[in-house]
C-alpha cells in the first residue's frame, strides 16, 4: 500500500535536506529491523513530526513523498519473523537502508545481530549504506553505544561519523536515539546523506 502527502513546502525542505536529495530524482530507503524496534514510530515521526503508537505492521507498506520532481519512497517492511523472510525481495530497489534496533531490549539482542550480519554480508546489497540506529536509549537500562556495536559484532567494521571510507567499503555506523524523546536520529540521517548524493 502506498500514501502520497502534500506536505508543507518548508517541512519536505528540511526532510530533504537531512538526506541532500535536491538534486535526485528519486531515492528509496528500506526501514528494517526486529518487530518493536521503532520503524514506523520513526515513519510517522517524520511523515507528521509527532509521536504516534501504531499498530505492529503485518504487512510492507511504502510511504512516498513527493515535491515537484522528487521522489522519495520509505519501506517499512516490518520485523517480526514472517516479514523478515521477504527483506531479500527489496534488496535490489535500494539506494541506502536503516536498520532500527531496540537497544533496552537485552533478550533480542542476538536474534538482531543474526539478521543485521545476514544484511552486511549479503553480496546484493554490499555497496548500500546501512544506518543503524539504536533506539530507545531514553530506556532505564538501554545500552550505549559501545556495548550495542559489541554486541551486534560490529565494532571493528563501522566506518566513522566523520569522512567517507576509502573506495568499496560500504558506509555502516551507528547512532543511537530515541524516537519517543526525538533524540539522535537526525545525526543518523545528517551521516547518511552524504552516501545518497
Amino acid at each position: 500500500m502506498s500514501f502520497i502527502w502534500n506536505l508543507p513546502y518548508q517541512w519536505f525542505t528540511n526532510f530533504l535536506s537531512y538526506f541532500n536529495l535536491s538534486s535526485k530524482k528519486s531515492a528509496k530507503i528500506l526501514f528494517i529491523g526486529l518487530d518493536n524496534a521503532g520503524k514506523t514510530t520513526l515513519l510517522k515521526m517524520i511523515k507528521d513530526d509527532r509521536l504516534q503508537s501504531p499498530q505492529p505492521t503485518h504487512f510492507p507498506s511504502s510511504e512516498e513523498l513527493k515535491l515537484g520532481n522528487l521522489t522519495v519512497t520509505a519501506f517499512d517492511l516490518g520485523g517480526h519473523e514472517q516479514a523478515r523472510r521477504i527483506w531479500k525481495n527489496y534488496f535490489c530497489m535500494a539506494d541506502a537502508i536503516i536498520f532500527l534496533i531496540d537497544a533496552a531490549d537485552f533478550k533480542r539482542v542476538d536474534e538482531a545481530r543474526a539478521e543485521l550480519l545476514d544484511l552486511i554480508t549479503d553480496e546484493e546489497i554490499s555497496n548500500i549504506p546501512i544506518l543503524i540506529l539504536g533506539n530507545k536509549i531514553d530506556k532505564k537500562f538501554a545500552m550505549d553505544e559501545k556495548i550495542l556495536k559489541e554486541k551486534l559484532g560490529i565494532g571493528r567494521i563501522c566506518t566513522g561519523k566523520t569522512g567517507k571510507p576509502a573506495e568499496g567499503i560500504r558506509p555502516l555506523e551507528v547512532f543511537m536515539c530515541s524516537i519517543f524523546c526525538r533524540w539522535g536520529y537526525g545525526d543518523g540521517f545528517k551521516w547518511l546523506s552524504s552516501y545518497l548524493n
